[in-house]
Order: C-alpha cells, then sequence, then structure tokens
C-alpha cells in the first residue's frame, strides 16, 4: 500500500515519523462521487417511476448512442459506451459487453426506449453532426447491420426498445439540423434508406425516429419528419412501425414552421410520437396548445380521427412491450 511519510515536531521528544496514506484524499472523493452516483440513479429511477404511474403510462425514451451523444454520462457515475464509430471497431465479445451493461443500466433506471443505434451511413465523414462526432457505425452497410444486431439482441435480453434513425438518413449531410436546414436529396442512397426499412422490424420496439432532412425528390416543400408525402410512404411500408419526430425546436425545422404547425402536420401525416426538447426554447404552453388544436380537428375530421387513433394504438403496443 503506498504511502508517504510526515514529519510531525513534538515539543521535548524531538522529531517522530508517521505514515499517512497517499490514497485516502482520492478515496474519499471515490466515496462522494459513488455517493453522488446512487442519489442520481435514485433521481431517475424516481422519475421514470413517476411517468409510469400516469394514467398514460407515458413511454420513456432517452439518448444515449455512445460518444458524445450520452444522457446517461460515466462522469455521473453510468456505464461507459463509446462512440458508435469505436463500438464498430471493438472485438465482438467487448462491444457485446458493452451494449449489454448500457441496456440492462437504462433498463433497471425505468427507461423504455434507446433513441438509438445510428443507421446512417459515415459516407461524410465531416459532417458535423454524424461523421464528426462518430456517431455512425460505418459507411458499409453490412457492418452497420453486424452492429445493429449486437444491440438489438442486448436490448432484447433486457426488454428495452430500441429506434433506428435518423430517416432516411442524414450520413451525406453538409449541414446540422439542430442549427440550419439540412438537404440530402443530393446524397442519399437507396442503401441507406433500405436499412431502416429492412432493419426496422427486425429490431425491438420497431420505431424509426424521423429527421428534418429535405428530400426534394419525395416532397419538394417540406422536411420528412413534417411531410405527408415522406411519411405517408414510410408507413405504406412498415404499417405498424413506431415513428416518432426529431427534437420539433431545431432551427433547421424552424424555417418551415412553428412547434405548433409542426405537431399537427407530423401527426396529421402519420407520425405516432413528436419530440419536443423544450431547451432551445421554452414553449410548454405551446405543446399543450398543439394538442387542443389536434383534438378539435379531430372532433370534425372522420380521417385525421382514425390516423391518431391508430398511432395511440402502436404507442400503446410498445408500452406493453416495454412493461413486460
Amino acid at each position: 500500500m503506498a504511502a508517504r511519510l510526515r514529519a510531525r515536531v513534538r515539543p521535548r521528544r524531538g522529531l517522530a515519523l508517521r505514515p499517512r496514506r497517499a490514497d485516502g484524499r482520492a478515496a474519499a472523493q471515490r466515496r462522494v462521487a459513488r455517493a453522488g452516483a446512487r442519489a442520481l440513479r435514485r433521481q431517475v429511477r424516481a422519475l421514470c417511476a413517476e411517468a409510469h404511474a400516469l394514467p398514460s403510462r407515458a413511454l420513456v425514451c432517452v439518448d444515449q448512442e455512445g460518444g458524445r451523444v450520452r444522457r446517461l454520462k460515466p462522469a455521473r457515475g453510468f456505464a461507459e459506451l463509446p462512440s458508435a464509430q469505436a463500438f464498430a471497431q471493438l472485438p465482438e465479445a467487448e462491444a457485446r459487453a458493452y451494449a449489454e451493461a448500457s441496456c440492462a443500466e437504462m433498463k433497471s433506471l425505468g427507461i423504455d426506449f434507446d433513441l438509438a443505434p445510428v443507421v446512417d451511413l459515415d459516407t461524410n465523414p465531416a459532417n458535423p453532426n454524424i461523421g464528426a462526432l462518430e456517431r455512425s457505425f460505418s459507411a458499409d452497410p453490412n457492418e452497420v447491420r453486424r452492429c445493429v444486431r449486437i444491440w438489438d439482441d442486448a436490448a432484447r435480453r433486457a426488454g428495452l426498445g430500441l429506434c433506428l434513425k435518423h430517416y432516411p438518413g442524414l450520413g451525406g449531410a453538409a449541414t446540422d439540423s439542430h442549427a440550419e436546414l439540412t438537404d440530402v436529396s443530393d446524397c442519399l442512397s437507396k442503401d441507406e434508406v433500405a436499412l431502416f426499412t429492412e432493419l426496422c422490424e427486425a429490431t425491438i420496439g420497431s420505431a424509426i425516429l424521423l429527421s428534418h432532412a429535405r428530400v426534394r425528390q419525395w416532397d419538394p416543400d417540406w422536411p420528412v419528419s413534417i411531410s405527408a408525402v415522406a411519411i405517408g410512404a414510410l408507413r405504406r411500408a412498415l404499417p405498424d412501425a413506431l415513428l416518432v419526430t426529431d427534437d420539433l425546436q431545431m432551427q433547421g425545422l424552424r424555417a418551415f414552421c412553428s412547434t405548433t404547425d409542426a405537431v399537427v402536420r407530423a401527426l396529421s401525416a402519420g407520425a405516432d410520437l413528436v419530440c419536443i426538447g423544450n431547451n432551445l426554447l421554452v414553449e410548454e404552453r405551446e405543446c399543450v396548445h398543439a394538442a387542443e388544436t389536434l383534438r378539435r380537428m379531430a372532433q370534425g375530421d372522420a380521417s385525421l380521427a382514425a390516423t391518431l387513433a391508430a398511432a395511440q394504438a402502436r404507442v400503446a403496443a410498445r408500452k406493453v412491450l416495454c412493461a413486460s
């Protein structure tokens, strides 16, 4: 055991030496950190339990991709999780260990869905939102398939839903939709789009997150997340998929419409859940207004009412899945 000697002068007794643990302060700091991590875990579990205790038994989702995109951070005492790019380079046994630990941890906290993995192909490593942040497994579709299978195996063991993102694929983009319009019309590949439709039904939760990318050949007017054309085509291909929008407060979408209008457009088009982060903007009242607007519209529109009822049924099925 490491120790160091510190001199102490005792009156009339000369010089005495006594050992002192060099790691005492570090050990105390570790104890404090562990206590803080346990308290934070309790807080997260309590928050998830409150959400589940609501009459609607809300689904609890988290962005836990690994690397730069981790809401549950190792610095706060949560499990380590490498970026998707680093994950793909690991020996398979090590990659599986990371996925299993992360999925088990999320489930133990009361989380229902991980809004991951990223299926975007890394066709533009300079992409400020994907490639530059190591959020893509690879530019090779087969490597993406392999990594998604590892995550699916781990999530199934834990009983955790997964959500593939960001449809139809942001890998080739040159801009970040958090900050500005993202157009993938000239870089989107058939291979990238096919990964979503292929892997969705094979992945626990059967969910896809819709990006705010613009694909002009699909819809010249609206981004995918609020496009009746794009969402309708995907819904016909995957009737039972859970379709979730990316954060409707991103600046790349606000160039087209307000948050309330985006909610109405997305759900009317066939999306099932909308994400509103409420941290880029404070819009709690707008969220309530959007819900009230949809309710009024559905009362006078049988087709919209049926669309919303179908969405509710798909969400309810995931609640049953995650509660089991």
